[in-house]
């Protein structure tokens, strides 16, 4: 019950011109208190006194935050839609309203609120550029979320010519041009110079833009100063120092991800978490993806001995969960990838940190140890590319060898492909279309006659773009055929339609590598140098056809025509795959378990020895602006004969200017 002094406050705010200050300052006392619905009243009797208050959309915004937590949504955005009409230039006002209207369902109307709100004629300064900036990101976002990459382009566009500098408006923007195949990917602006772009690329995108592992490594680590930076404050639970004593127990696990669900990572894993040896190591799994309960996720919840859902706890709240489970080995599953929990790794909750599977690449931190790869992914000549320490094991990837394949046998002109033609087919993401690839398959296509080219569907001006490219090369557009996107068991069966997988590059397939190979469906891949781009490699060679894994542009368009007009060698190349299916090292998780339970058994004893690895770091900034000035759209570095000397020469020109150090990768420092 409210006391006296609250009741005398309430009553004033019946009066005729009671100040907005005195039922903000009531409002704010009983919500902190724990009285929102009494904080509500307050604002509803001072709004029905002060009708004409000049800062009536003011108190009416400061309402609708209380009914919303109140629940009463619909109260809420009423609320925010009078603020408007009364002052058409009240930001905030829209910024709330189309949050509410998105949480409702209302994607569209919540969309021409922002836009009503970004295209207000408002007063030119710092805050009112700011709202409207912010209404542009809540555009992008929500487009994206409702596949309208065209629509969700333009809002980056216009956020990215308001702050040049907003890092992860610029990072959408390239990655929403790869998926739409929108070549050149990085488009320079006035505003936003090419250099300047490609900073602000996500690690994953670049993977997708350029064969160049040394720039990887420099942008994963800008990311992670930018985006997941801690200060010593935060780091009040650092175990990177505990001793890990095993006495009476086994090793205790922890895997991080944010798709132990109906995701490409969930599927690779699931069978590992039933697999995992019990009696050697106690396993751990933290959830931080989007709420689920689909038939994976479920699964996964059984395979695991403790699973915790730490998507509502804060960084923190997630380390000392992690702290007081004990973790001696705590892998990061996600790396660069969305929703990934970076900031908690940075925090050292655990005293072995690892990247593995989720992201194909170099962390580029200070606090992760080990990356797992095998041996040709990231063989002994490449480790320089890695600031962690490599570690093997067979076949880096897992596989799911319980997965369900619906037993019902679809036709090929049920699918829409002519059921006498050479069937090509390319499952992975548009953005990993690059014009280079594209413009082998083409070259592909019109060498096979009879053959066509089948594409997972995308959206409809994707699609329209990419055989407009075709025609534009020379191939009729309707030798490009689009698979409507299937839930997995149906997607795997329809796999039998195809004949020859032909992977890209710089980015390969991954699970969709390793679905086409259990389908029996041969894969054709041409590795370079960077981890995304080795990944179908070791698949392929690990399921028993290492012939098709090839180290040029040109090997790769031969191999193709070879297989395409040569229907016997495409139908043996499926027999051999068959027949290896059981016995082939890809699919035997038990060999991957086992391998796995070693390696961490090895790390522990580093560890115990004080031997634990020190990430390399040094001169990535200098490294980092070489990258950007090397790589071009025109220019596909992955056919560069030698990338290594390209960089020598630079960082000696820059050394001429301010000596650049050591770094034990590829510079060993000048001549004075």
């Amino acid at each position: 019950m409210a006391d006296v002094d609250t009741l005398d406050l309430l009553s004033k705010l019946t009066a005729e011109g009671a100040p907005l200050g005195d039922v903000i300052t009531l409002a704010a006392s009983l919500s902190g208190g724990g009285q929102v619905a009494l904080a509500d009243q307050a604002y509803k009797v001072w709004i029905r006194f002060n009708a004409e208050h000049p800062q009536l959309c003011v108190a009416l915004f400061n309402r609708s935050i209380l009914q919303a937590v109140l629940g009463d949504n619909a109260g809420a955005a009423a609320s925010l839609e009078q603020a408007i009409t009364l002052n058409g230039d009240f930001m905030p006002a829209y910024v709330n309203l189309g949050g509410l209207q998105e949480r409702a369902g209302l994607h569209e109307p919540a969309v021409a609120t922002w836009e009503a709100g970004a295209n207000r004629a408002v007063v030119i300064n710092g805050v009112g550029v700011g709202y409207a900036f912010t209404c542009l990101k809540q555009i992008a976002r929500l487009l994206g979320d409702m596949h309208q990459p065209a629509r969700a382009e333009l809002a980056l566009q216009r956020a990215a010519d308001i702050d040049p500098n907003a890092m992860d408006v610029i990072g959408q923007l390239v990655a929403n041009r790869l998926t739409q195949c929108k070549w050149p990917a990085v488009q320079p602006t006035e505003r936003v110079p090419r250099e300047k772009m490609l900073e602000g690329v996500n690690p994953l995108s670049i993977a997708a833009y350029t064969d160049d592992p040394l720039l990887q490594l420099a942008a994963a680590n800008r990311f992670i100063e930018r985006e997941a930076k801690t200060t010593p404050e935060q780091v009040r639970a650092d175990r990177r120092d505990a001793p890990i004593d095993l006495t009476g127990r086994r090793p205790r696990i922890g895997y991080i991800s944010s798709d132990l669900r109906d995701h490409a990572v969930g599927y690779l894993m699931a069978e590992l978490f039933e697999v995992h040896d019990k009696s050697k190591v106690e396993v751990f799994a933290y959830y931080c993806g989007p709420e689920s309960s689909d038939g994976l996720n479920t699964r996964i919840r059984a395979g695991v001995e403790h699973f915790t859902d730490i998507r509502p706890m804060t960084d923190d709240e997630a380390v000392q969960r992690i702290v007081d489970d004990g973790i001696d080995i705590l892998v990061d599953v996600n790396g660069h990838t969305r929703d990934a929990r970076t900031a908690v790794f940075a925090r050292r909750p655990a005293p072995i940190l690892v990247n593995w599977l989720g992201y194909p690449g170099s962390m580029g931190s200070d606090y992760h140890h080990y990356i797992i790869g095998d041996p040709w992914v990231i063989p002994p000549e490449m480790e320089l590319y890695y600031s962690e320490a490599v570690r093997r094991i067979p076949c880096y990837q897992p596989n799911d060898s319980r997965r369900k394949v619906e037993e019902t046998n679809p036709t090929r002109t049920e699918v829409g492909l002519p059921e006498d033609a050479f069937v090509f087919c390319c499952f992975n993401g548009p953005q990993k279309i690059t014009p280079h690839v594209f413009d082998r398959w083409m070259e592909i296509l019109k060498r096979t006659p009879g053959s066509v080219l089948w594409l997972l569907d995308s959206v409809p001006e994707t699609n329209a773009r990419l055989r407009e490219a075709a025609e534009a090369r020379g191939v009729d557009r309707t030798r490009l055929v689009f698979a409507q996107k299937l839930q997995n068991s149906h997607h795997l069966a329809r796999y039998r339609l195809a004949d020859l997988f032909l992977d890209t590059t710089p980015y390969g397939a991954h699970t969709t590598a390793s679905d086409a190979l259990w389908m029996a469906v041969p894969v054709l891949t041409w590795s370079g140098r960077c981890f995304a781009s080795r990944v179908c490699g070791s698949l392929v060679r690990s399921a028993g056809l290492p012939e098709l894994v090839v180290d040029s542009a040109e090997a790769y368009v031969e191999k193709a025509v070879e297989i395409g007009v040569d229907r016997e060698k495409a139908k043996a190349l499926r027999a051999t795959l068959e027949a290896n299916r059981d016995t082939c090292v890809l699919f035997d998780m038990d060999l991957l378990a086992g391998k796995l339970e070693e390696l961490y058994g090895e790390m522990i004893a580093e560890h115990q020895a004080g031997h634990r690895p020190r990430p390399n770091l040094a001169n990535l900034s200098a490294y980092m602006e070489i990258g950007l000035s090397l790589d071009r759209d025109e220019r596909e570095m992955q056919a560069e004969p030698d990338l290594h000397e390209l960089y020598r020469q630079q960082l000696a020109r820059r050394d001429t200017v301010k000596a650049i150090p050591a770094d034990g990768r590829l510079w060993e420092g000048g001549a004075s």
